[in-house]
């Protein structure tokens, strides 16, 4: 291992990089469970899967998970059983003051407990979607999502051992798949670092503490800015590993001396990420094993940034079924379909959800970003709408 200097990474810093903004807290109180009509023993087992598509979801639970992140939980207003990959996505089909919006979150928990789904919303303040869920959706609410979707999983990422790397809300997608391991094996190897502010910070702090405690190979750590009342993580399980300040190389080695041979899942803000890949990158970790998910404001401005870096006034003809839609080479494919009013989602217009993937039938195109579409679909023409400009005329299907 080469040494390296400290590649240090502070969340407080990360999220006024993103908002600097201060988040209103929601509440203090403890969860609150309000039961909703729930579908009988007898047709949930009887259900069929849900695997791929739109379904419409009734809110069952809702509770605090923190001062400001709120969980909802879902089943389907027809009973179904939800089969996805840990670690994916669902897309949310929203009518806000009268206006479509579209937006993702992970799947927080796992389908090895497949009669519900469990998403979990940061509420950030000026965030439209995410203070409309948190405030407004209640137990008893429909709403109509999409997916599930997302190349950052279990199944598309295969591993011997795993190192999860998570702040803030990036600890969902790892909850996800840290449930689904520990459901469905004995003997996953998991070492699990979580960054956050402070313990009142931590997300399911007792999940992952019960899980930690039932499975020896489950080493539990996090790094916290502010380690007061840390002794609450160690009470709830007496092996969890707790370090002060910043995510470091050192305190890695500390907490994770083996972290070489693992594969690495990262998520969380764009600047812990790119901290953290840096980090890697400098300790000669084979960055093949080296995986994270994203959908960081800092995606959107640098996607924007690429797109615009060779501007082109050359117009092409965009053709979708009967539909012809003039565009420049500078403009997206998302550009056009929208101005065209055609149906299409764009959940986070960055180039990392995946949800406004369609195929490119003839014509040129170029991309700024590939990375929630397979080797498979981008061998079978599919783009990603938000992140691809034409360089021809090009007929498109969606």
């Amino acid at each position: 291992m080469s040494s390296t200097p400290s590649v240090g990474f502070s969340f407080s810093q990360a999220l006024s990089a993103q908002t600097a903004k201060k988040v209103t807290p929601v509440s203090d109180a403890p969860p609150v469970v309000e039961p909703a009509v729930l579908a009988t023993p007898k047709a949930l087992l009887a259900a069929d899967n849900w695997q791929r598509g739109e379904v419409q979801l009734c809110c069952v639970e809702k509770w605090n998970e923190t001062h400001d992140v709120v969980s909802f939980r879902f089943q389907g207003l027809t009973p179904v059983k939800f089969n996805f990959k840990p670690g994916q996505f669902i897309t949310f089909k929203l009518a806000i003051n009268g206006d479509k919006v579209y937006r993702s979150y992970t799947i927080s928990s796992s389908p090895s407990r497949p009669f519900s789904l469990v998403i979990t919303i940061k509420k950030i303040t000026g965030g439209v979607v995410s203070n409309y869920l948190t405030e407004s959706l209640n137990v008893g609410d429909e709403v109509t999502v999409t997916g599930p979707d997302g190349i950052f999983n279990l199944v598309d990422i295969e591993a011997d051992k795993y190192l999860f790397l998570s702040a803030g809300c990036g600890v969902t997608p790892m909850h996800s798949m840290s449930r689904w391991l520990c459901d469905t094996t004995t003997d996953s190897d998991i070492a699990f670092v979580h960054s956050a502010k402070t313990v009142d910070d931590i997300m399911f702090a007792n999940s992952m503490a019960s899980m930690a405690s039932r499975s020896p190979k489950f080493n539990l750590n996090y790094v916290l800015e502010s380690d007061g009342n840390k002794q609450n993580l160690t009470d709830k399980h007496a092996s969890t590993g707790c370090e002060s300040g910043r995510l470091s190389l050192q305190t890695l080695v500390k907490l994770v001396p083996d972290y070489q041979q693992r594969t690495v899942f990262v998520c969380g803000p764009e600047p812990y990420m790119a901290a953290v890949k840096l980090m890697l990158e400098a300790a000669e970790f084979d960055m093949s094993q080296f995986n994270q998910e994203s959908f960081g404001a800092s995606s959107a401005m640098g996607l924007k940034a690429a797109m615009e870096s060779n501007p082109s006034t050359e117009q092409f003809m965009l053709s979708i079924g009967d539909k012809q839609i003039p565009l420049t080479g500078n403009q997206t494919l998302l550009d056009g379909i929208e101005s065209a009013k055609l149906p299409i989602i764009a959940a986070c217009r960055s180039g990392v959800c995946g949800a406004c993937k369609c195929q490119v039938v003839s014509g040129t195109t170029e991309s700024s970003s590939k990375m929630a579409l397979t080797a498979e679909e981008i061998a079978a023409g599919f783009v990603l709408a938000c992140s691809t400009k034409i360089t021809s005329n090009v007929r498109l299907q969606m």
